[in-house]
């Protein structure tokens, strides 16, 4: 029975702070207008980086979990380099022999890629007729670099040796360059273009590749492969070489890292006391990284969107101050007829919790509403808000109507009734 009392008593309070309200529509909303602009920056954030996790995470896996990359410098690396760093001598594409013959290695290759790292784009210009495509990435990679990523074909076929052995002029195109120079449909597979002045035969075309961050046309899929052994014959000023090697196991991984680190280290001729001159990459690497940026991220996010929520808490504060001074006398009838202060405390309190989850709940409507425009505008984006989003959402604003509403709630309870009775 004692449970039952307090479950109506539960719901009359709610009622009557739904009643409120309802009452002063305009004012609630613009009190709780903070609490919705900082769960909608929750809601809307946490979808992107969801989104981008998802593609991040699609790339990597694309590099494949047992791949090490071996590099001058690292990538994964934040800020500017340092200059010993840069000056660093190059790789020699003939230590990849060395790297083959590793124990725990079943394939490795060099690669080279060339393009305007400035703005992200290929320097190298593909024709074919009258039909030309701009800013390709011009990449020389050795035949066993398709045992080492994970990228398909989407017609005809990879490099294999005799291609490489003599250097033979054939390309394989990325999947936005052979649309550009084979646009109505034609199959680009055994025929000719020309590609920085010299024929070559296409014999392939990749798959579409994902893209990591942002939406529209991919860089990467904008590309002209060649065997390696021809970029160095169409680019011998160019060193800035890499090689890729992949692990018997992905369990194996660590040992050939350990076992590449040996190998670089002795070619390079460094002493026990000299630090590598060269970096070695994994998944893990990449991993790492992306969870420094997606961390900055959250922490704006969360920076933003406390400061609404603080505004919405204050604004939610101070309306409940306002109301306990204009129903100062209905808090002295109710107490005249026998209500206790925990019944007048849990009444404004519920109040103030139900201002802020309507904000909260309003918020997580506007925001998944945003999130869904953004997946309609950039159909490759995969933002999506999940349940945990919503839950955190309601649950923060809930908690800023809890922190916010408990001093207006306690000065409401410790009104004295005679006082509150002859307030006017």
């Amino acid at each position: 029975m004692r449970r039952t009392g307090r479950f109506s008593e539960f719901k009359e309070a709610i009622a009557l702070a739904l009643d409120v309200l309802w009452r002063n529509p305009l004012r609630s909303f613009l009190t709780v207008l903070g609490i919705v602009i900082g769960v909608t920056t929750i809601i809307v954030i946490g979808a992107v980086i969801n989104g981008l996790n998802s593609n991040v995470l699609g790339n990597i896996q694309q590099l494949g979990s047992s791949t090490v990359i071996i590099s001058k410098f690292s990538w994964a690396t934040l800020g500017r380099l340092p200059a010993e760093v840069l000056q660093r001598k190059d790789l020699q594409p003939e230590w990849i022999e060395g790297l083959k013959e590793l124990p725990h290695v079943v394939a490795a290759a060099p690669a080279a890629q060339i393009e305007n790292y400035d703005v992200g784009a290929g320097a190298s210009e593909v024709r074919r007729g009258n039909l030309r495509a701009k800013n390709v990435i011009l990449e020389g990679d050795g035949p066993e670099i398709s045992q080492i990523s994970d990228f398909g074909m989407a017609r005809g076929r990879f490099f294999n040796d005799t291609d490489e052995e003599h250097h033979s002029s054939v390309t394989v195109l990325g999947n936005i360059t052979a649309n550009t120079l084979f646009p109505n449909g034609e199959d680009p597979v055994g025929q000719e273009v020309l590609l920085e002045g010299h024929d070559f035969t296409v014999i392939g075309v990749l798959d579409e590749q994902k893209q990591a961050l942002g939406t529209g046309e991919n860089p990467e899929d904008n590309t002209a492969l060649v065997p390696f052994s021809v970029i160095r014959k169409l680019h011998p000023e160019f060193k800035n070489v890499i090689f890729l090697a992949k692990a018997d196991t992905t369990e194996n991984l660590p040992l050939v890292v350990d076992e590449a680190r040996e190998y670089m280290r002795r070619v390079r001729k460094l002493s026990s006391k000299k630090d590598d001159d060269f970096a070695i990459l994994t998944t893990d690497t990449f991993l790492d990284l992306w969870n420094q940026i997606s961390s900055g991220i959250f922490i704006v996010m969360l920076a933003v969107g406390s400061v609404a929520l603080l505004v919405g808490g204050i604004g939610v504060m101070n309306i409940m101050l306002v109301s306990v001074t204009e129903r100062t006398r209905e808090i002295g009838v109710r107490k005249a007829i026998g209500a206790r202060q925990s019944n007048i405390l849990t009444q404004f309190l519920l109040e103030a919790v139900t201002l802020a989850g309507l904000g909260g709940t309003v918020g997580v409507l506007l925001g998944s509403i945003i999130v869904l425009a953004i997946r309609l505008a950039f159909s490759s984006f995969p933002a999506s808000v999940s349940f945990t989003l919503i839950a955190v959402g309601v649950t923060v604003a809930s908690m800023i109507g809890v922190f916010f509403g408990v001093y207006p709630a306690w000065k409401a309870a410790r009104l004295n009734p005679v006082e509150a009775l002859r307030y006017e």
